[in-house]
């Protein structure tokens, strides 16, 4: 089966290849992390790597158990290495070996080492590993397909429109490989319960399985939507739930933690400080909205915002949602790794008058220089200019 072509990400392996640094990919299930690691693995070996240079472990392998003690793990890898020469070690789903963090600094410590390791949620990398591996380590974030790689394996003859449309319906590299949309259905919703169950439920050792799922369905519901824990909590209390905010407060982060959900904080630009209890969530794939909570009208809206939030994500971008001194809300805040940022305004069209005043107005209120930008679905006016205010056909945006 033909690999979907992921350079941004092959690349930036490649270039960090033999620097002192154990490379990290991080990522939901499903996102591609093993197919990008062997795609990498392929690419050593045509560059003249040995096969026995290569040492490859991958955790979800039952061939593989016996190694999930670290020591074991160290003493194994530790009597292949070949002497002398560069070493690759490539370890897929680190996290479910036992006290990974001591082979992984093990190993990383012996001559002639280069160490790539995955794990599919946020929690392994913020824990002893972040601590073991300060200033050690070098972490690619691994999304789901972007729209310009979804495009890439289309057919020839299908739109712009009609392709987003498809995109919209399940963005994992392997959902998009089916030709049935029962089966697509089914295997996206087959993902989500294995996300869930393995990297929230039993992490968290979570009894309470259905509150957990009725917290994920109003997260699911709110995207796009500004959501505190009190609010969470008293919708479930509404409902006969007696639950805690500190208890709603453990499970959505631990949902966050799994990489299934996205926290986007709220920044005061006035103050420049972050306020906290009012966040915006959006999920890892839009196409799993529907599985758990069904489509209502108005939503397309909240769905493309979700779809820019995490293009800026692959785009290296730290994503806040603004507010100005008035409460005004900028939809998104960009900040790139230099500090420059950009304003982004998010709408499904602005060709009617009104609309457009409403969404140019919080970004005509801003008063520095950075770029500002709307993004809309408009295919009669693609593009405008409103006072430096670039207007942009979002499709074309994240065909860049």
């Amino acid at each position: 089966m033909a690999y979907i072509e992921r350079n941004t990400y092959l690349d930036r392996l490649w270039r960090n290849k033999d620097m002192d640094t154990i490379k990290v990919i991080s990522g939901v299930r499903r996102s591609g992390k093993s197919t990008l690691l062997k795609m990498f693995e392929e690419r050593l070996l045509s560059e003249g790597v040995s096969e026995e240079r290569i040492q490859v472990f991958n955790f979800e392998n039952p061939d593989f158990d016996q190694y999930r003690d670290s020591k074991l793990l160290y003493e194994k890898i530790k009597s292949q290495l070949v002497p002398g020469v560069q070493n690759y070690i490539i370890l897929d789903e680190i996290q479910l070996v036992q006290e990974f963090e001591r082979a992984v600094d093990g190993l990383y410590i012996l001559d002639n080492t280069d160490i790539y390791i995955t794990g599919s949620n946020a929690y392994f990398m913020s824990g002893e590993l972040a601590t073991y591996l300060t200033g050690r380590y070098f972490e690619v974030k691994l999304y789901p397909l972007s729209f310009k790689e979804f495009m890439s394996v289309q057919n020839g003859d299908v739109s712009i429109e009609e392709g987003f449309n498809k995109y919209l319906q399940g963005t994992l590299p392997f959902f998009i490989r089916y030709e049935d949309v029962n089966d697509a259905a089914i295997y996206l919703e087959d993902v989500l319960n294995t996300i869930l169950l393995k990297d929230v439920v039993q992490r968290l050792e979570i009894r309470d399985v259905d509150t957990l799922n009725r917290i994920m369905k109003v997260l699911m519901s709110s995207v796009g939507s500004v959501v505190s824990i009190a609010k969470i909590t008293n919708t479930l209390k509404s409902d006969g739930n007696k639950i805690s905010d500190k208890t709603v407060e453990r499970y959505v982060q631990g949902i966050v933690d799994s990489l299934l959900i996205y926290r986007a904080p709220r920044f005061d630009d006035s103050g420049r400080k972050y306020l906290k209890s009012r966040d915006k969530f959006y999920l890892v794939d839009p196409g799993m909205r529907r599985i758990m909570i069904s489509n209502r009208p108005g939503d397309l809206g909240h769905t493309l915002e979700n779809v820019i939030y995490l293009e800026l994500l692959r785009r290296d971008y730290t994503v806040f949602v603004g507010e100005l001194a008035d409460r005004t809300e900028v939809d998104f805040v960009a900040v790139d790794k230099q500090g420059g940022r950009q304003y982004i305004q998010v709408s499904l069209s602005t060709l009617d008058e009104t609309t457009l005043a409403r969404e140019l107005h919080p970004l005509e209120k801003i008063n520095d220089n950075y770029p500002k930008l709307l993004l809309t679905l408009d295919t009669i006016e693609r593009t405008a200019s409103y006072n430096g205010i670039q207007k942009m056909n979002a499709l074309d945006w994240l065909l860049e």
